[in-house]
């Protein structure tokens, strides 16, 4: 059973063009080119972060870089920064439009792909603010755990197939065929009743029955999601709860240019040793790592409370392989998935969820801060 709403729902992602008011001021979504910044844009990101933010630099699900703490009067300045480095969309529609996620270990061809599709997605149909893409089409995919409607994948033989989420099967598709096939797939979606129900997701529309023609091929087993560490590619670095100084982007955008991953880690490119750098999470046995906790109170302004001191105490109680959620709501906007185990922060203390959402309906209520612990619980 799902608790009672204690939360709204948006409907819509920030961006840079229309940014969303928050407790500290508004939140200002960037969204790089395929996930990358060369090292001129990492450093230019930084310092519109401190010129006209507070300073801090969040890492979103979906592979997007968010400024904190921009006021409407700092905002117009921002974005001629933000033009000036190339971050910036023609206009909002564009913007939303361009909700397309590329795994981190894009090879030349997947890089075409998603070029391709970004073209089409400029063309195509107005799409629930949520909507996105995943190209995953790189030496194994990666993207399974995360949130994406349509997915372009790989099969076993290496096949492109596109793939709606919430279904094990994708319909097989040419290099060519590919973007056009994805945009026939949004507009089947929207004539399918995809966003009668207000959520406007992929998921939701399969869940009811509703599936389109063609999808018979499985795509290849996905890899684990990775830990910080040296890649083919270069280094992989995480930071506590996916946040950071402006500061720390200016020093790694010295060393080279990166790449936003969807796992709130950046990619150094190239990188054959991992940076010196302060405030990084450098290894992937790092407890901070199995702790999920939002802004919360009161850079939030649906929070009821402060959660990432919570998180950060209960960190080493959370064994390897599990997972802790501790959010300022039961939205759950840092993970919109299930945890082992899951503390919502309410009017009335924090309610505890195991192995369920941070909506689903508490286990134990009223919590005190000072008395949670995890004992028994794992």
């Amino acid at each position: 059973m799902m608790a009672e709403a204690r939360f709204a729902v948006q409907g819509w992602c920030p961006g840079a063009l229309r940014p969303m008011m928050s407790g500290d001021g508004l939140v200002v979504r960037v969204r790089p080119d395929l996930g990358r910044l060369s090292a001129a844009q990492g450093a230019g990101l930084a310092a519109a972060a401190l010129a006209h933010g507070k300073g801090l630099v969040d890492l979103s699900s979906r592979g997007n870089v968010q400024l904190r703490g921009v006021t409407e009067a700092s905002h117009p300045a921002l974005i001629e920064d933000l033009r000036a480095l190339g971050l910036v969309d023609a206009d909002a529609t564009a913007e939303a439009r361009r909700n397309l996620l590329v795994t981190p270990f894009a090879d030349a061809a997947t890089e075409a792909f998603a070029r391709a599709l970004g073209r089409a997605l400029a063309e195509g149909p107005d799409l629930p603010g949520k909507f996105g893409f995943a190209v995953d089409t790189g030496p194994q995919p990666v993207l399974a755990e995360v949130s994406a409607d349509i997915r372009l994948e790989r099969d076993a033989a290496g096949e492109l197939i596109l793939r709606c989420d919430g279904m094990p099967f994708g319909a097989p598709v040419g290099v060519d065929t590919a973007p056009k096939a994805a945009i026939a797939l949004t507009r089947w979606f929207l004539a399918s009743g995809g966003v009668s129900d207000g959520r406007g997701r992929m998921a939701a529309l399969i869940a009811k029955g509703v599936q389109p023609e063609g999808a018979t091929v499985a795509p290849a087993p996905a890899a684990k999601a990775p830990g910080p560490g040296l890649r083919p590619e270069g280094a992989l670095v995480g930071f506590e709860f996916g946040q950071m100084r402006a500061e720390t982007l200016a020093a790694l955008a010295r060393l080279g240019d990166i790449r936003v991953t969807p796992w709130r880690m950046l990619l150094i490119d190239g990188l054959r040793q991992m940076p010196a750098t302060e405030g990084l999470i450098l290894t992937a046995d790092n407890p901070l790592r199995r702790v999920i906790a939002c802004t919360g109170a009161p850079g939030c302004l649906q929070a009821h409370g402060a959660v990432r001191p919570l998180a950060r105490r209960l960190a080493a109680q959370v064994p390897e392989g599990r997972t802790l959620h501790v959010s300022g709501c039961a939205k759950g906007c840092a993970h919109p998935a299930a945890a082992d185990v899951t503390f919502v922060a309410t009017a009335h203390g924090f309610d505890r969820i195991v192995r369920g959402f941070a909506k689903d309906a508490p286990g134990a209520s009223g919590l005190a801060e000072a008395a949670i612990s995890l004992e028994g619980l794992f």
